[in-house]
């Protein structure tokens, strides 16, 4: 590279070439020394350029910086070599905290994000604002946490942070805007019931289950009755209660974290009260936020439901019934928490021939957990497919073997070192670790914590989950799907095998 870089430096300083020679000469002496370049050995440098000079390492380390301002909002950012900027707003709010309203507000605020404001008044003013700055925006929520990102060149900062700051404290959410939301999650749910692959449906069946009417186990997709029950005054009512600076921190990569905390300052703190706050007409009546802790309780959770013309067109999916088995692990912040991680990579993925695919979760909270395994197979299998997903689940109590522990460690800190390689998935760690401990932890911390997991760690953890209830969820034709009591049975044993049932009549 640095050849063909000297050799495009030759040819920009060449005052004129013959045409008419068979190669190109370059005919000034003054830069080529009277030499034709294309004579030199690519393996050898131009003796006449002068030697580059190549950047080295740097040994600066950037840490994550904490700020908390006045009110209460928490600050965090970490400096990183670029032009652009990953920005945004991190809310602990999420399904979980609408045990009080009707499920699905967190759903709505998600469609509604980014829409009027009081000081942008249609979206489309926020996308050009954004867009002049090589700038995009997205609103994720999930069941513990809302958050507002954007992504735009560093030197329009102080831009993106006033746009963060209206769509968060001073959303206007019009009539037309609220329409728009209810036909959007409409027209979501019936797509759900129709695509091919219902793993987001698997993943409500499987929460409901786990934490039968409480926190986690609260819907997080819209229930279709609520879809016209949410108005402006229960969104802008719940934002009241969930939407406050304790409850918030903004996070930030790619810039200077004293310009980040004037900012915010200037836009959260200074200039900005939230709308609820300036119009109480717009909210019926605050409510408390639920701080229940999560009550794991296990259950089983079955929809019946033909799957068998599911997929059209001329290489249709095969008729598959889906069941996802899960037991409690723990919460993010438990000492247990990096274990249930390697183990959830021992367990990986795969299936017998028969089965279409199995895949290990591992779902953590800031105070729970929960560890399953999803599988897939025709109806007709769906006993043996259950049979041999327990199976395995009771199977990781037993023999490590050193070859497999040593593997799966080295493929989750590769895949935690090349994840944090960009900077928005680098901007939400921050933020997830801050909103939940208030600092964070480098990567090189939970890099060194993975590599001293050891045999009797992976079977400590897996004796501690195979002491809570069975979750399952099941959907499909479910004829052969066993019953609980087995499953529960089944777990309990170390060879995880259920009960034999003989039957006269199916």
């Amino acid at each position: 590279m640095a050849t063909r870089l000297a050799s495009r430096m030759v040819q920009q300083g060449c005052k004129r070439f013959s045409r008419h020679s068979t190669k190109r000469q370059f005919c000034s002496t003054e830069n080529a020394g009277g030499k034709d370049i294309t004579s030199v050995s690519l393996a050898q440098p131009v003796s006449w350029i002068p030697t580059p000079k190549y950047a080295t390492p740097s040994d600066i380390r950037h840490e994550t910086e904490v700020t908390v301002l006045e009110n209460g909002l928490r600050v965090a950012s970490e400096n990183k070599f670029g032009q652009f900027c990953t920005v945004g707003v991190l809310i602990d709010s999420g399904s979980r905290y609408e045990v009080a309203y009707p499920s699905g507000i967190s759903h709505f605020l998600e469609k509604l994000a980014f829409g009027n404001t009081s000081k942008y008044k249609n979206r489309d003013l926020i996308l050009q604002e954004l867009e002049k700055l090589g700038g995009i925006c997205d609103c994720q929520g999930s069941r513990d946490t809302l958050v507002y990102a954007a992504s735009a060149e560093t030197v329009g900062l102080d831009k993106v942070m006033d746009i963060l700051s209206d769509v968060t404290l001073r959303p206007l959410i019009t009539s037309e805007e609220l329409d728009d939301a209810r036909m959007a999650i409409t027209f979501e749910l019936e797509s759900l019931n129709l695509r091919p692959d219902p793993e987001p449906l698997l993943m409500e069946m499987i929460h409901a289950a786990a934490y039968r009417d409480n926190t986690l186990g609260l819907p997080k997709i819209c229930p279709a009755e609520n879809v016209t029950a949410i108005t402006r005054k229960t969104l802008y009512s719940y934002m009241q209660s969930v939407h406050t600076p304790q409850r918030m921190v903004v996070a930030g990569v790619g810039m200077d974290h004293g310009t980040l905390v004037e900012t915010c300052n200037r836009h959260f703190v200074q200039n900005k009260s939230p709308i609820w706050s300036e119009d109480p007409a717009v909210v019926r009546s605050a409510k408390p936020v639920d701080k229940s802790v999560s009550q794991y309780t296990g259950g089983i959770v079955a929809v019946e439901k033909d799957l068998s013309n599911v997929s059209l067109g001329p290489t249709p999916m095969p008729e598959l019934a889906h069941v996802v088995v899960g037991l409690e692990s723990c919460s993010h912040k438990d000492p247990d928490f990096i274990a249930f991680c390697v183990l959830n990579m021992m367990m990986g993925g795969g299936g017998y021939h028969w089965m279409y695919n199995a895949t290990a979760y591992n779902h953590a909270y800031d105070d729970t957990g929960v560890f399953c395994i999803h599988a897939s197979a025709h109806p007709s299998k769906l006993r043996e497919l259950v049979e041999v997903v327990v199976r395995e689940l009771a199977y990781t109590a037993g023999m490590v073997y050193p070859d497999e522990l040593a593997r799966a460690k080295r493929q989750l800190q590769s895949m935690l070192m090349m994840n944090l390689e960009s900077r928005p998935v680098v901007f939400e760690d921050i933020g997830r670790q801050v909103l939940t401990s208030g600092q964070r932890r480098q990567p090189t911390y939970y890099y060194d914590e993975i590599s001293k997991i050891t045999e009797s760690d992976i079977q400590r953890v897996a004796n501690r989950m195979l002491r809570s209830k069975p979750a399952v969820a099941a959907y499909g034709t479910l004829e052969n799907l066993p019953k609980y009591s087995d499953i529960e049975a089944a777990l309990s044993n170390k060879n995880g095998r259920m009960p034999k049932r003989f039957l006269l009549f199916r």
